[in-house]
């Protein structure tokens, strides 16, 4: 049942902008989400898959992107493969920078299902996909990979993927077959939205951000669809989501171009 409310006294519930929105728990294609929906009996419009960072869990992604729940969008936050609610499922013998990479190649293989489910549940409306940081690995690759990416963004990351420590075979062929460097133009014509903290310890600027941006640029480029990537580096903003890098995000995902 929908509810009418009073703009000036509204639901004590989630709220955007004086919108209600709906937080809900879903197994989704066996992968443990929050859903942040539009209030009951509003249509949605859109889905947004937001992918959270390494040795984090989907809790932390919640009302970061509410506003795009409040416009009409189900706000899809997965536990990325190995954390949160499924850290029992990590191999044994990984090194730190293995288990990053054997949550985003796990990530990215189930994602095709997880989008499966999530149009059963809302319908074949656009998908968008943001990750930060580890989650923005798997971001550029599933704007590569998955063709029901409408748009996507990659914030506080690197798709340099140069890493040494990484020795599991299969590990190592993924980061070969989805490097953005070396793969840049399967993007195209995604529209793709790159954004980084110009004082990240992470990820310094002319280390990751500099040739990652390059690299994508040539490619949209020579596409001639050089207007579907979008950059931005936001000064003194370290390894995190900052509210200017968020709005900038929310604002290039509604766009109609």
């Amino acid at each position: 049942m929908t509810r009418a409310f009073h703009p000036g006294d509204p639901h004590a519930a989630p709220l955007v902008g004086g919108q209600p929105y709906a937080v809900e728990r879903h197994l989704l294609a066996g992968v443990p989400c929050l859903v942040e929906r539009p209030a009951p009996g509003r249509e949605v419009r859109a889905v947004c898959v937001v992918y959270h960072g390494a040795w984090a869990a989907k809790e932390g992604k919640l009302g970061v992107y509410a506003a795009l729940a409040a416009w009409g969008a189900a706000v899809i936050l997965p536990d990325a493969a190995l954390h949160g609610e499924r850290q029992g499922d990590t191999p044994p013998g990984l090194n730190a920078r293995e288990f990053v990479w054997e949550s985003v190649r796990r990530t990215v293989m189930e994602a095709p299902a997880l989008l499966d489910a999530t149009q059963a549940a809302y319908g074949r409306v656009p998908v968008w996909v943001v990750g930060s940081s580890m989650g923005g690995y798997v971001a550029q690759t599933l704007a590569r990979t998955e063709a029901r990416v409408a748009r996507a963004a990659a914030l506080i990351t690197s798709g340099v993927w140069h890493e040494p420590e990484v020795r599991r075979p299969d590990l190592q062929a993924f980061l070969d077959r989805h490097r953005p460097l070396e793969h840049a133009a399967d993007a195209v014509p995604t529209p793709l939205f790159l954004g980084s903290g110009g004082a990240d310890p992470v990820f310094p600027l002319e280390d990751h951000h500099a040739p990652t941006v390059a690299a994508y640029r040539a490619a949209y480029a020579s596409a001639g669809r050089p207007e579907a990537l979008r950059g931005a580096v936001y000064p003194g903003v370290g390894h995190y989501t900052s509210v200017r890098m968020r709005d900038d995000t929310v604002a290039f995902l509604l766009a109609d171009d």
